[in-house]
């Protein structure tokens, strides 16, 4: 089970009892812009339910990110092997409430998790998937060391949207 401390930080598995502070996250239309959609009660259970499946099955998912001062659900980071093109791949995603932005802790969050891909799951290669229009999520990339490989056309809730994908090599 991932679980990972960083200066500031502490990510665990996400539980039950996270339901609301998600619901914060995937109900907030400007959190979730890069979705085009904020998420319904029924949505927000679904991938509650998702992200503890993809932990018992894959040994990682995106996990909640607390502040170690103060205990705070900060928003959510992680590993999550993810189809594109025809190749699975292992993504660094990163979702945080509203009022916790621009203090770095996306940043430090997915730096962890790079990390613990490499060094304890094996990964030679990593991945961030990010919205061709999500500037703020393609800065957190660029900061860990990632650049961008290709675009593509994602489908998702009826719409097609185009992506880029984001790659680091092992060092």
């Amino acid at each position: 089970m991932m679980r990972l401390e960083t200066r500031r930080l502490l990510l665990r598995p996400l539980e039950d009892g996270d339901l609301d502070d998600l619901k914060e996250i995937l109900q907030d239309p400007i959190a979730m812009v890069a979705y085009e959609h904020a998420f319904s009660d029924e949505e927000c259970v679904d991938w509650l339910e998702r992200m503890k499946t993809r932990m018992a099955r894959d040994g990682v998912s995106l996990c909640a990110v607390l502040r170690k001062a103060d205990g705070a659900f900060l928003g959510q980071c992680g590993i999550t092997m993810q189809e594109v093109e025809g190749q699975t791949l292992p993504e660094v995603g990163y979702l945080f409430k509203r009022r916790y932005w621009h203090n770095g802790y996306a940043t430090e969050a997915a730096k962890a998790c790079l990390d613990y891909g490499f060094g304890v799951m094996g990964y030679g290669r990593m991945y961030s998937i990010i919205k061709h229009d999500n500037l703020p999520s393609q800065a957190v990339a660029e900061r860990n060391g990632l650049t961008p490989v290709r675009r593509f056309v994602k489908h998702y809730h009826g719409k097609d949207m185009m992506h880029i994908l984001y790659e680091i090599v092992k060092p």
